[in-house]
């Protein structure tokens, strides 16, 4: 995978950063012609966790089995990288960030994006209320803290639009996988995922009150404010598979499949919650409620159906990853991308076949819920 755009200490890659009926059991499974399901590999971009809650109910809900699939779920971790695992062959799909997934197009590759899941970034630089950080040009002279590997492109290209140079007008620090150098105000901007990390800062304790942190104790710039979000959790699938015809029509079942999981998870946050914590997540359930939450916010409302590629959301992800440069002068991409670097036509398949089903595929009544955050997030 290209590692262009990193801070150089950073250690590892982070993501610690994303229906229809009620948790009644599972759909009788409709096999292929031949009365068996075809198996299929996901590989998700981290651990489990909600962000990936859709898949996790797909599977658990009987959704793939519905479609003639028996898909199973490869967990992410620091040393993964899912688009490397799909090009390799070694899954059949992945989920992974559009900028991070271009780079390794770039470098060879072949990777197509054909289910844009997540419609909105979720990706926050968060400073103290008093720090005066309220938008990107107020780094400048600041200790800036990101993950590196792929994680900052939003962060350098919110700098660059605001005239910084990430090089010299700011000191860039490597930010371990919590909010901690934050907390104890060893940096002055922790980057932040709006599921995950944010919610981190909110589940800890003021010394000086003993109640939990609140968000007026914080500033957050939102890259979707800046103008620098670039597109995040998408579906990616081998672009080579895709002349073939059975694996064309595979790749409408997964998507099928994978529109209800979320359109559940949108319709049943708490249930898709404890499907995530029974799997396995490290993280408490009102931390993983709020994740729920949050996704569901950059999934939907979906004005086009879930999944679909906007144009102008592509082409702005495309433009900053070849102007955004990091502090050695590096840009994510060296040119346009070529060949088949996304398709909506599975996708849009797949939502005709999910509304057949009766499937919300807009959401467009979905309101967000309140979540009560706990200590710790338990």
């Amino acid at each position: 995978m290209k590692k262009r755009l990193l801070p150089a200490a950073v250690l590892a890659t982070a993501l610690a950063l994303t229906g229809c009926g009620t948790a009644d059991t599972p759909s009788t499974p409709t096999p292929g012609a031949s009365g068996a399901l075809t198996p299929i590999k996901l590989q998700l971009q981290w651990f489990y966790q909600a962000q990936f809650a859709g898949y996790i109910a797909a599977v658990d809900q009987g959704f793939y089995r519905e479609q003639g699939l028996d898909v199973q779920l490869l967990e992410g971790g620091v040393d993964i990288v899912p688009q490397t695992v799909l090009a390799q062959g070694k899954a059949d799909y992945a989920v992974a960030w559009v900028p991070k997934a271009l780079a390794s197009r770039e470098q060879g590759a072949g990777i197509t994006d054909v289910g844009q899941i997540f419609a909105r970034s979720g990706t926050y630089q968060v400073a103290w209320k008093d720090s005066g950080i309220t938008k990107a040009a107020d780094l400048k002279g600041k200790k800036v803290g990101n993950w590196g590997f792929g994680n900052e492109f939003e962060l350098f290209a919110g700098m660059t639009k605001a005239g910084l140079d990430p090089g010299k007008d700011v000191t860039l620090v490597q930010q371990q996988f919590d909010m901690q150098a934050l907390l104890k105000k060893e940096i002055d901007a922790a980057q932040a995922m709006s599921y995950n990390e944010y919610a981190q800062l909110l589940e800890a304790k003021n010394p000086a009150t003993g109640a939990l942190y609140q968000p007026g104790d914080f500033s957050v710039i939102d890259w979707k404010t800046e103008g620098s979000s670039m597109l995040q959790d998408a579906v990616w699938a081998n672009t080579d598979k895709l002349n073939d015809p059975a694996y064309q029509q595979q790749t409408v079942k997964f998507l099928a499949g994978t529109i209800k999981g979320w359109a559940y998870c949108r319709d049943n946050a708490q249930a898709c919650r404890d499907l995530v914590v029974a799997k396995g997540s490290k993280l408490g359930k009102s931390h993983q409620l709020w994740q729920m939450n949050e996704v569901n916010k950059l999934i939907w409302p979906a004005a086009g159906g879930i999944g679909v590629i906007n144009d102008a959301d592509w082409k702005q992800t495309v433009e900053l990853s070849l102007t955004t440069k990091n502090q050695t002068g590096d840009t994510v991409l060296t040119k346009q991308p070529e060949g088949l670097a996304f398709t909506n036509d599975y996708i849009q398949q797949a939502l005709t076949r999910a509304k057949a089903a009766g499937v919300d595929v807009n959401g467009t009544s979905f309101q967000p819920q309140t979540v009560t955050l706990t200590a710790g997030g338990a």
